[in-house]
């Protein structure tokens, strides 16, 4: 039952029966036949298909629901009796939206320290794709915006408050000034994350609130696609300051406060709302609660 389980949560994840076999590690009749079995089991449809995937039944919906909390707890307990058996160890995925990206050696760093059998792979995502991966139990946890977007069941522990510099070289507008306001902001071209990404519509948000818009000159996915641009002198960006200290800066640049309004948003590592959680996540949490701790000092 649990292995159809897992077949769903794929599907939801992939939209594609061939993919979603791909990932199970089986062939795609396989896949098909074990959707089947478990439509059989339940006595309902589950997934409207022809020759492709088309979606859910509003049935499929609900057993989606019951699965990711079966699976997550299936997981759990099968994670638990291996700590209790051989001690912490496994693999940890981890999700980061750009600008937290550098502070995840904050914590994964400490973490094995204490836990040397653990392994991790860290993913940058959107704030969007963060929590849908959560929720598809693709990954463990994420590090993201806590307080500007809805969590939905998320539950979060804030680690640390965002605040926004303008990264430029002292030669560039304004360069030379000790704050700029978002106004004057508005007036420089930019270097900035694409629309998809949070952070960007943090930015556009506050541009326009000081009667400006946004038109960067260059946008990427990548803050250290955005951070090698800015590092030649030439361009200009808007980052968060403890990004752009953990980056390094040059001779060449300065980090000015951006000002009128005071901009402040916070960051948190996000888990799923399980009790109880797995080993891997609870110990993950525990690091967040202590770096809290060292950050707010």
């Amino acid at each position: 039952m649990i292995d159809k389980l897992e077949y769903l949560l794929a599907l939801a994840r992939e939209r594609n029966f061939g993919r979603a076999a791909e990932q199970c590690g089986v062939t795609q009749p396989t896949f098909s036949a074990g959707i089947k079995q478990l439509e059989d089991i339940l006595g309902v449809m589950l997934v409207q298909r022809t020759s492709r995937f088309l979606g859910f039944t509003a049935e499929g919906e609900r057993v989606l629901d019951w699965a990711r909390g079966i699976v997550a707890d299936t997981r759990a307990m099968r994670q638990e009796v291996q700590t209790l058996k051989k001690g912490l160890a496994g693999h940890l995925k981890i999700a980061a939206i750009p600008t937290a990206l550098a502070m995840v050696s904050a914590l994964t760093t400490p973490y094995r320290a204490r836990h040397p059998n653990v392994k991790f792979t860290i993913l940058s995502r959107t704030s969007i794709e963060v929590l849908t991966m959560l929720d598809n139990l693709e990954v463990d946890a994420g590090l993201t915006y806590i307080d500007n977007e809805p969590l939905g069941r998320m539950r979060a522990v804030p680690l640390y408050y965002e605040q926004y510099r303008l990264l430029t070289s002292a030669e560039s507008p304004f360069g030379n000034h000790d704050r700029v306001t978002w106004a004057e902001v508005a007036k420089i071209p930019l270097c900035l994350l694409t629309p998809d990404m949070q952070n960007r519509r943090i930015i556009d948000g506050l541009l326009h609130s000081a009667g400006g818009a946004a038109e960067p000159t260059l946008e990427s996915n990548s803050m250290i696609v955005l951070f090698s641009h800015v590092r030649t002198g030439r361009w200009a960006s808007v980052m968060p300051e403890k990004l752009a200290e953990t980056l390094g800066l040059t001779e060449r640049l300065r980090t000015i406060p951006i000002v009128e309004p005071d901009a402040i948003h916070q960051i948190g590592l996000v888990v799923p709302p399980r009790e109880p959680m797995t080993t891997l996540v609870s110990a993950l949490v525990a690091e967040a609660r202590s770096l809290a701790k060292v950050l707010s000092q």
